[in-house]
Formats: C-alpha cells, structure tokens, sequence
C-alpha cells in the first residue's frame, strides 16, 4: 500500500535540502551583490527565482526539514527573501490547511481561493470582477500575489489588536529578520528596499503563484481536491516536487527528493485516488487557463445557501480526466 513507502527513518540531517539553501543563498547573494554591474534587468529575475526557491524551502522546514530540530531549522530561514510573510505565521496557516477534510472550505481552509457565497456577494462589484480574473493563470500571477498579502496583513493586524501573542511574537521575529534583509539591500547592495518590494519581490511570489494556481479545486471526494502535475520539467526543482502534491498531502513528512519516486513506485494508485486530476505540465495548465477562470470565485458547494440541501446528496465522482481527456485506466489501491 501507499502508505507503507515511507518505511525508512529520517536521516538527522537532509544533505540534499541543505544544498538548496545554500544555493538559492548563493543566488541570491550574488544576484543582489552584482545588481549595480549587471543591471537590475538581470539581477532581480534572478533574485525572484532564489526568493521563489525560498519559499519552498521554508515549506520543506516547517515540515520538519533538513534537521531533527525545529530551532536549526527556523534559523535556516530565518532571513525573510520573501518579505511579505512571517515564517511562523505561514508554518501555523500551512499546518491547518494539511487538515485535508477541511480543503477548499472558505473559512478553516486559511489556503483556499473560494469565498464562501454570501460573503462573495456582499463585496462591491469593481472588487467581484477583479477576483473573477485572479481565478485565471494570468490574472493570478498579476493581481494574486497583492490580493493574498492584503487579505493576510489584514486578518493579522485584526489579531495583533486583538492581542494574540504567538502572531505578535511571529511578527517580532519577523522584523528582526527583515532588519538582515534591509541592512543587505540598502547598505551593501544600494538596493532601495521599496523596489525590491515592488519589484523581485512580488515576482517571487507569482513564481510560486505558478503552483498554487491549480493545486486544489472542490471534489466530493477528499483525495479529489488535491493536483498532480506529473511532468514539471525545470519547475519542479524551483518547487521542489511539490508539482506531485497529492503525494506530499498524503506524505507530508517524506523529504522533496523523495516524492518522484513515490509518485513513480504507484503512479496508477495516486491517479485512480485523486480522480485523475492531473495535468501532464504546467503548460498544459497555462495553454487551459492562461485567459478563462478555473474555478468560480464562491465556493460551488460549502458556505453556500445551498450547502445543506447538497450535503445530503450522494457523493459522486466525475469521469477521471488528464489534460481534459480520459485518463490512463487505473488500477485499484492494493488492500
């Protein structure tokens, strides 16, 4: 069974996740040292992908990566190349949306892109039709990235006036933290920090808006929320395999460099568990949503006036689909 791949114990230290800090330290660095002779046309695509490559390493680390130790582990990434999110406050939100009977719900889900219905309608209409667009690739890689740190910053300031300890306590981390970034930028590289903001910055964040686009959608079935994306080409290193997610909800305490292995040791398996929501690439997400929304901004099903009155129809499944077209026939999970 699938569940019995990750029979081996972790090793105390994740050589492999170890060198991806180091490198996209590296690139970073570099990039942003270099900026003033190379010219910010090459230097900040460049520190967008090492800001992109960051942030999946700070996902690997709140899942317990590279070490035995959660406090080495923080330190890894304890300077922000992201900016807009404290480590700690993502590693809280991330945990609660691995709860996968939760996915997609418009409140205990703090990942979902649904609104709950009610909540949908009652914003003005200017702001409707720009998340309508946020729910195509294009509009998402645009406005997503503002839209998501907006209605973060907001629900945590409401929390830090209400006096919650642990995100002030994340927030004060944080600025120690974003005090490296800007002594580095603006001192040492005469990078103005309001343009790292605007500029390698928010690209960062769209690069890894490329994956999040599409990784979860509402399905009947819990393992039918979840993507696969089984050929990411040279984005599943900047994802660090995540394209394969199904497997890392399933296995979330496996290491990256595993996932393709476990993909690829039951490939049939995971397809036939999520329903075949896979697409063979992320072109094949683009050349199928680049222009057109992917998903109705209010939620089809949860926190709608109907949500009761469906919540008691039978469960169903839709015919498994790769790229739009029948899947490849899947074998049954062996008991």
């Amino acid at each position: 069974m699938i569940k019995d791949l990750r029979a081996k114990p972790k090793a105390w230290i994740e050589w492999q996740t170890v060198a991806m800090l180091a490198l996209s330290y590296a690139m970073f660095g570099v990039a942003s040292w270099f900026s003033d002779t190379v010219g910010y046309w090459i230097a900040f695509p460049a520190m967008a992908v090492a800001i992109a490559l960051h942030s999946s390493l700070q996902h690997e680390v709140l899942h317990g990566h590279p070490t035995r130790s959660a406090v080495i582990n923080e330190a890894m990434v304890f300077v922000p190349l992201g900016l807009f999110y404290p480590y700690r406050r993502f590693k809280a939100l991330h945990l609660r949306h691995h709860c996968d009977e939760q996915l997609t719900d418009p409140y205990d889900d703090p990942e979902s892109f649904y609104r709950a219905g009610r909540d949908f309608g009652a914003l003005p209409v200017a702001l409707r039709i720009l998340l309508k667009i946020n729910n195509s690739l294009a509009g998402r890689l645009v406005f997503g990235p503002a839209l998501m740190v907006t209605a973060f910053w907001r629900q945590d300031a409401r929390l830090i006036a209400g006096g919650d300890r642990q995100v002030i306590d994340a927030w004060v981390r944080h600025a120690f933290g974003l005090a490296v970034l800007v002594w580095w930028l603006e001192r040492v590289c005469g990078i103005p920090f309001w343009l790292y903001a605007v500029v390698p910055a928010h690209a960062g964040l769209s690069l890894i808006c490329i994956r999040t686009y599409c990784e979860h959608r509402w399905a009947p079935q819990v393992e039918g929320r979840t993507i696969i994306v089984e050929k990411a080409r040279i984005l599943n290193w900047l994802f660090l395999n995540n394209n394969l997610h199904l497997v890392h909800h399933k296995l979330p305490a496996a290491p990256w460099y595993e996932l393709p292995a476990l993909f690829r040791a039951s490939r049939e398996e995971w397809i036939a568990m999520n329903g075949g929501y896979v697409y063979r690439d992320y072109l094949a997400v683009a050349r199928a949503w680049l222009l057109h929304a992917k998903e109705p901004v209010a939620h089809p099903v949860l926190r709608t006036e109907e949500a009761v009155s469906r919540a008691f129809l039978p469960e169903t499944t839709a015919p498994a689909t790769i790229d739009g077209h029948a899947a490849v026939p899947a074998s049954p999970p062996h008991e």
